[in-house]
């Protein structure tokens, strides 16, 4: 068991928070008012998860399991599309698209497959291991789509040329869609291959310091990171084919510019 951390704790240690305020002054960066609107929302919204998901342990039905499943994934698909800064209307459902097909199957085989769960939907691993691919799916797909469309609209020329030679949508896109995953894929990959060298990551510090062994410790690590590898290849690559489908017309008009007007 790890050791408990009284709220009072919790509350002094946050007054370090003084420092990242402090160089938003300094530097004239304007950040604070997002800065307490962010600390602020993680401040509630983890709070009520908490206490939400003691809840759903004690439950453990798989109607609000999967529904809650459905609720991160909506609301993952909208933040992607918000934060890549392009219209909800016709890039929220390729996104979300995106989400399920990368998440579902990798999520099956970890529940099914590896760890063999009774039931398959245990609370306890089934929010968890989804909200660890999902969040660490988020910051690529929102690479990849505005690396897409900005590419799309700095380099018309070039898009324009692939289409007077005769090339159709797919073809005429395929280098930007090539980028976008390069440079998508680009983070993780470093991560990946410094891990346990210059990082360890989060999964295995906080079983470390909850008493787990290290070894299994570093297998769990292992399990989950090849798993985000897998979901997030997936997820890029279903919401970038059916981004292009929905946003680029079949004569080759792109619906949206990068500014999502």
């Amino acid at each position: 068991m790890s050791a408990d951390i009284s709220w009072l704790a919790l509350a002094s240690f946050s007054l370090i928070l003084v420092v990242p305020l402090g160089l938003n002054h300094y530097f004239k960066l304007a950040l604070a008012k997002d800065l307490i609107s962010s600390l602020l929302r993680m401040l509630v919204q983890l709070v009520l998860i908490g206490l939400y998901l003691q809840y759903l342990f004690q439950l453990n039905n798989v109607w609000l399991n999967l529904g809650w499943l459905t609720l991160m994934l909506l609301v993952g698909a909208s933040a992607i599309v918000s934060k890549a800064k392009l219209p909800q209307k016709l890039l929220l459902l390729p996104v979300l698209a995106g989400l399920v097909l990368g998440l579902s199957p990798v999520l099956l085989i970890l529940l099914l497959g590896v760890l063999q769960l009774q039931p398959w939907y245990h609370t306890q691993y089934l929010i968890p291991l989804a909200g660890m691919l999902l969040g660490n799916s988020l910051s690529g797909n929102i690479v990849a789509l505005q690396r897409l469309f900005s590419a799309l609209s700095e380099q018309q020329i070039e898009y324009q040329g692939y289409l007077a030679l005769g090339a159709n949508r797919q073809q005429a896109t395929e280098s930007f869609v090539q980028s976008a995953m390069q440079q998508a894929l680009a983070p993780l990959l470093a991560s990946m291959s410094t891990v346990g060298l210059v990082t360890l990551p989060g999964m295995m510090t906080g079983q470390i310091l909850g008493g787990s062994d290290p070894l299994v410790a570093v297998k769990y690590q292992i399990l989950i990171l090849v798993a985000i590898l897998v979901m997030l290849c997936l997820s890029l690559a279903c919401t970038l084919s059916l981004s292009v489908r929905l946003a680029i017309s079949p004569s080759g008009l792109v619906r949206i510019t990068r500014s999502g007007s």
